[in-house]
């Protein structure tokens, strides 16, 4: 039996993640996001054309469950709309920060998107509640049954508060989906972490699929370096970032700074949504790193000191001053708002600190030095301000999604959330250096995977006593050559081999036995065969003797 994988987003693209997996004939939907870079049809995955090629009356039917990594927009900005308007009732699972936060940014960017689209195609803030009521909850390392065949589990991904890589596993089927993950800590999350397990199949994101990162600290200081010469000169720094992940990273960093700089410049967040994900982050101090919780103790580092709330109407305000807005691509709401008013001053900078997805105004910034954006045909921004573009991208990169996959050590590998040729690039890196089948299919495209079918049978308890028996002389025999002469050309393995009988009968499971319990079993007795030894003369008499004997025959037969 196959994995038969349906990629319905980041197939060849970052943007609205959704991997529909069949496993051991369990249907399950992992992530359900939006793409930040459209506002037509190709905004969602497309649902109905799954659901046809399923030949199910409904999703609720056509679906195990849906597991959602965690809350960033391109993974779970699509699941009010798949439960509340295409009908999906069945479990979903994400883990406890996710369900927390998760409303805010789906409500912050209904918000802001509102008037972009038709309403048949739009949720509302009702929309949003209810489906988040239909959620289950996960810790790390649960494992949870889905129903008798299906089990899932989710492991630390590191990249934002409560992000989870899932593991799947049907019948004697295994899977891993890593959703979006990192593999190098930052100021507060620490790296991914998952066991070594045995996969048909790993589903890795590959967003920096050719990128190997230099120092943290030097991006860092890159970072502080421009923000501080930018308000030295009397400008204004706007940060285009997502709500929750990279703001607090980010105010971490420059909280600190300005407390060691003495600097008076005022730092804002731009909306009400990001203090209240600092009272969750302070909330949920036990899911980020070890250095924040031992921390913790003494200070909340999410009490920043230097960080206050933005009102609409500081936007014309004279002087300097650092500005946190939503959302991170500059996609529309305030961030565009106050992109529009100070990208005409050369004083002003643009710190772009993560990915932006094609489509966005971000996007156009961080492809190079554009003089003008074109919004639509009546809107124009003049751009003279600087361009800051900073690899603060909670994402791992090359390295180490190389890693993972190595440590892993699954069948085949399937990369999605990338771009094509970054992924092409990978896909062959994977198979020359770790030998492993690598695909990465366009959205709407299926890849089969082959799978491997365990044959499970018993023992008998003679078998088992005789293999330990014979562990413990090869476990005698490598203390003695390990702790005699001579030790150094002796090749000492780990493993061992025992002897035994498979018996398999109709209508019983496979059994192993010893060799004289199968004779038992067929009621036979044992029979011994000696061979005695032979001198050389005796043997050399036997040899004449034989050759006469022929010769004679011949003759005879030439008589005849």
């Amino acid at each position: 039996m196959a994995i038969e994988c349906l990629v319905l987003g980041a197939g060849q693209e970052v943007g609205k993640s959704c991997v529909v997996a069949t496993i051991g004939g369990k249907r399950v939907m992992f992530d359900c996001g939006m793409h930040m870079g459209y506002h037509d049809r190709r905004h969602y995955p497309d649902f109905a054309r799954a659901l046809a090629a399923w030949g199910a009356p409904d999703f609720t039917s056509a679906l195990s469950c849906v597991v959602v990594t965690h809350f960033h927009l391109d993974h779970i900005g699509a699941l009010p709309y798949f439960t509340e308007i295409c009908g999906y009732h069945g479990p979903i699972y994400m883990t406890y920060p996710t369900k927390a936060l998760a409303p805010f940014m789906l409500e912050d960017y209904r918000k802001v998107t509102m008037d972009q689209r038709g309403q048949e195609e739009q949720y509302s803030y009702e929309d949003i509640l209810r489906c988040m009521k239909k959620v289950i909850a996960l810790d790390l390392k649960q494992t949870v049954q889905v129903d008798k065949d299906l089990v899932i589990r989710a492991y630390y991904a590191g990249h934002v508060l409560g992000a989870a890589m899932i593991y799947a596993k049907a019948g004697d089927a295994a899977m891993v989906y890593t959703g979006d993950y990192n593999m190098t800590p930052d100021r507060h999350l620490g790296v991914a972490q998952i066991d070594r397990l045995k996969l048909d199949l790993l589903i890795t994101e590959s967003t920096y699929a050719k990128t190997i990162r230099d120092s943290k600290h030097a991006r860092e200081r890159e970072f502080l370096k421009a923000v501080h010469k930018c308000v030295s000169g009397g400008g204004k720094v706007l940060i285009p970032t997502f709500a929750l992940g990279r703001a607090q990273e980010l105010c971490m960093l420059l909280d600190d700074y300005w407390e060691r700089m003495n600097l008076m410049v005022p730092i804002y967040f731009s909306a009400g949504l990001t203090i209240q994900a600092n009272m969750y982050y302070k909330m949920l101090i036990g899911w980020t790193s070890q250095k924040i919780k031992d921390s913790h103790a003494v200070r909340n580092p999410f009490d920043f000191k230097h960080v206050c709330h933005f009102e609409r109407s500081f936007i014309n305000n004279p002087g300097p001053c650092v500005l946190f807005t939503t959302p991170g691509m500059i996609s529309g709401g305030f961030s565009l708002e106050a992109f529009k008013k100070w990208a005409p001053s050369e004083k002003n900078l643009i710190t772009l600190p993560g990915y932006c997805v094609a489509g966005t105004v971000g996007h156009k910034l961080m492809s190079g030095k554009p003089t003008r954006i074109d919004l639509d045909k009546d809107t124009h921004i003049d751009v003279r301000c600087q361009i800051h573009q900073l690899a603060f991208s909670p994402h791992t990169d090359s390295k180490g999604i190389m890693d993972l996959t190595e440590f892993l050590s699954p069948k085949h590998v399937i990369l999605v959330h990338g771009e094509k040729p970054q992924m092409a690039f990978l896909k062959e890196r994977i198979e020359s250096e770790l030998g492993m089948p690598c695909f990465y299919p366009a959205n709407n495209e299926s890849v089969s995977i082959p799978t491997t079918h365990n044959l499970k049978m018993s023992t008998t308890e003679r078998f088992i006593t005789s293999c330990a028996a014979e562990q413990g002389k090869q476990s005698l025999r490598k203390r003695n050559l390990i702790h005699g002469t001579g030790t150094s050309e002796v090749n000492v393995s780990d493993e061992g081999e025992a002897e035994g009988v498979l018996l398999m009968e109709r209508h019983k499971a496979p059994k192993i036995l010893c060799e004289d319990e199968l004779l038992q079993v067929l009621g036979m007795e044992r029979h011994i065969v000696q061979f005695e030894a032979m001198s050389s003369s005796r043997i050399e008499e036997a040899v004449e003797s034989e050759l006469k004997r022929a010769e004679a025959a011949d003759l005879g037969s030439e008589e005849k």
